[in-house]
């Protein structure tokens, strides 16, 4: 046998005799058994009935882009109601509308005329005309309201304002006399517009289409 024939011979009876472990050796311990974690989230099987939907909730009016609006009178009297005490007037502009908001001391919204009308705009104590821009003027008449204290002072510090939104152009006072409050919205054309009554506080808007 040639020497390295012997050399392999020896080195497979080495091994051999290893695996088996010597005199005196531990024996080989068996592998325990190992159970496998599961890491799936807790929740219902896949075979399990699906959770019962929720109903989708009301839209708030207040927040729709779109709507159809009238170009004509909108009129909600309150005859014998509490002289509402205007308390803030203020405009912004929105994706497809400008909005005006009228708010009121305490929970309720006065009686209201909405229209459009025809120039001269007048101030209703003297009959003065004056001056509003745009090409359509929005008058918002809000009646039993009052737009100063018992003392006289004016609850709003002023009494036109230029707005230059997407149609809303200037909003001026034009009457504060004997319980009726108006403001006239000059507009750059007489688009289509909403009214709307909010509570919480009491507020009512006006919006206009682009």
């Amino acid at each position: 046998m040639r020497t390295a024939d012997l050399l392999l011979a020896a080195a497979t009876v080495s091994l051999a005799a290893g695996c088996r472990g010597g005199a005196g050796s531990e024996p080989a311990q068996p592998i325990p058994h190992v159970t496998p974690i599961d890491t799936r989230p807790e929740g219902p099987a896949v075979d399990d009935e699906p959770p019962t939907p929720r109903p989708p909730k009301a839209a708030d009016p207040t927040s729709t882009d779109t709507f159809e609006g009238t170009a004509g009178a909108t009129d909600k009297p309150r005859a014998g109601a509490k002289v509402a005490i205007l308390r803030d007037v203020r405009a912004a502009r929105h994706e497809h509308y400008d909005r005006v908001v009228f708010e009121f001391e305490g929970d309720a919204v006065p009686g209201y005329h909405v229209d459009y009308i025809d120039k001269p705009v007048r101030q209703c104590g003297s009959g003065e005309a004056t001056e509003i821009a745009g090409d359509g003027w929005l008058a918002v008449r809000m009646t039993p309201a009052a737009a100063h204290t018992d003392e006289g002072k004016a609850t709003i510090p002023f009494r036109e304002r230029k707005l230059a939104l997407g149609v809303a152009l200037e909003l001026e006072r034009t009457c504060d006399f004997e319980a009726e409050v108006t403001w006239v919205l000059g507009v750059s054309s007489p688009n289509k517009y909403r009214v709307l009554e909010l509570t919480k506080p009491a507020r009512l808007v006006v919006d206009v289409k682009h």
